[in-house]
Formats: C-alpha cells, structure tokens, sequence
C-alpha cells in the first residue's frame, strides 16, 4: 500500500537528531501501539527528543519515545516511557544491526507522522556529530541565514 506525501500528517519531529548526528540513510517502520496511545497521538501529545532504537533478539524496539497518557484513557492507558516494537522487514532488521555495529553509530528517531490512518515512524542510521561539527554546522546556519535576508532586503528596493 503506497501513500502520497500529502497523505501524511505530522506528529512530532526530532530537530535534536539532526543537529546531534550526520543522518546517512532512513527507514519508515509502522508502531505496535494500544488504542489510548493512538488517541493521545492524534491530540499531538508526544516527544522524540531522547529516543532511540535498539535490536534485540531478532526485534527492533524504540525506548525513550514518550506519549501522554490519553486524557480519557483512565485504566486503559499505558506507561508513556514504554519500550514499543516497531514493524520492519527481517533483512531492514538485519541491515539496522549490522549498522550499529561499526564504531560511533546509532539509530534514532527523526518524524512520527499518520499516513491514512496508521502511525509510522522514520528512523536513521546516525553517526554523533563532535562539538566542532555542530559549531560549523551552526555558523553555516547563520550564514544562510543573513545571506537570505540581504537578499530580501535588497529586492524590497
């Protein structure tokens, strides 16, 4: 089943990833979640910032993904900080640990967004960035940013 990218809405995405590792290559996997936590998903009520991905047995599971309890959930809901399973391809299992293996690199979350009605996940192989990537990272970030606004500013006159 393929979707458009205009099918998808977004829920959380995780700035921090991009701006703490150099993103090589990304994975879309489908959640194994209870019904409460797609209702407090589709409130908008989660964060991604610390999560991770790690393989176990043959399974990729994502931890530090945290979803609100649903307001009206009461003795249905679940622990927010829950490890979830995710739904992937043996060999995209199997390519995800063989990547983790190499020295210095990691699997994080980047985009949980519903495509039709299922909630899917975008993961990326990730190797951290050092500080003085960041900082050049950064500056590069400024100098868009000022080469963008003297571009504005001169085509207002």
């Amino acid at each position: 089943m393929s979707y458009d990218k205009k099918s998808q809405k977004l829920i959380a995405n995780n700035k921090k990833a991009f701006h703490d590792f150099f993103i090589e290559e990304t994975y879309q996997a489908g959640l194994e979640l209870f019904g409460t936590e797609v209702k407090s998903l589709r409130a908008g009520r989660c964060n991604l910032k610390d999560s991770y991905v790690r393989i176990e047995n043959g399974e990729a599971f994502i931890e530090g993904l945290h979803i609100s309890p649903y307001a009206n959930g009461n003795i249905f809901n679940k622990d927010p900080m829950r490890r979830k399973r995710l739904l992937l391809h043996k060999y995209e299992i199997n390519k995800l640990n063989g990547a983790v293996t190499k020295d210095g690199y990691t699997i994080v979350a980047t985009k949980l967004y519903f495509v039709g009605g299922l909630v899917k996940i975008d993961i990326a192989i990730a190797k951290g960035k050092k500080l003085y990537d960041k900082r050049d990272a950064i500056a590069k970030k400024d100098q868009r940013r000022e080469s963008e606004k003297e571009f504005k500013v001169k085509n207002l006159y």
